[in-house]
């Protein structure tokens, strides 16, 4: 008998900034655990080659063009999903930005309003609406993308670090209320991960060097390291988890 520990047959999931990058990887993989995907992206530059990527692992997508950060765009991609699917099963709070990489006395209105408004006001009010979705359905599954910034100081990108500890605290506070709803929520913070957003580190050998001097594995991550963690929260080999962070480092962090 095959183990369907791990299957999303049948399962809706909705990735935010998921046609790149680390929401590019869990949404493969979550696609080839047998869900259908629905992504959302501001860019529609990759859509046609995601959607192709999609159909040949034999699942359907739709890609929506939407800012995470533009509340007015929140309810209109949740209903978009259940227009074409009829809920929403899954929810990964991927999409993020940080523009701003200087000292703190540096920071400005202007850079702490964007980055707080995509990474952690976005994910709160897409959670609260797919949440509302999920109750009314019986169960839901949300995994929230944060980093290794939210649970230890990352020197240069104080903004981007507090928005990222803003949703641990956010993970834990919707799984002590939703848990009653049969709605998990759980985490995942990764450290560095091989994608465009931190390609500045990985293009400088002297940096990756000290990256990996301070890494016990000697190495950064790779997208698809990521998504398997999501995979695992996002199945019912999870299915006891709530609340919680896994946190995807190479060992360069140990709680």
């Amino acid at each position: 008998m095959a183990d369907t520990t791990y299957s999303l047959a049948n399962k809706i999931a909705l990735i935010t900034g998921g046609t790149r990058g680390i929401g590019r990887a869990i949404s493969l993989r979550l696609a080839q655990a047998g869900a259908d995907i629905a992504v959302c992206a501001k860019r529609t530059d990759t859509f046609t080659a995601f959607n192709n990527e999609i159909a040949q692992l034999g699942r359907k997508s739709i890609t929506l063009q939407a800012d995470v950060g533009a509340m007015e765009d929140i309810d209109k991609m949740v209903n978009s999903v259940k227009e074409e699917f009829g809920r929403i099963d899954i929810l990964v709070n991927n999409a993020a930005v940080s523009p701003f990489r200087g000292p703190v006395l540096e920071a400005t209105e202007r850079l702490w309003d964007k980055i707080i408004s995509v990474n952690l006001k976005g994910a709160f009010f897409l959670s609260l609406a797919t949440g509302k979705l999920m109750v009314e359905q019986g169960s839901g599954n949300i995994i929230n993308i944060s980093s290794t910034g939210g649970i230890k100081p990352d020197p240069y990108l104080a903004v981007y670090s507090i928005s990222k500890a803003g949703m641990l605290m956010m993970t834990k506070m919707l799984a002590t209320e939703w848990g009653k709803y049969n709605i998990r929520v759980n985490a995942i913070a990764p450290s560095f991960i091989r994608t465009r957003f931190s390609q500045p580190i990985w293009d400088n050998p002297e940096v990756m060097a000290r990256v990996k001097e301070q890494t016990p594995l000697q190495r950064i991550g790779e997208p698809e390291e990521v998504a398997d963690a999501a995979l695992f929260l996002a199945s019912d080999a999870s299915s006891y988890i709530s609340g919680q962070t896994i946190i995807v480092s190479g060992g360069s962090y140990v709680q």
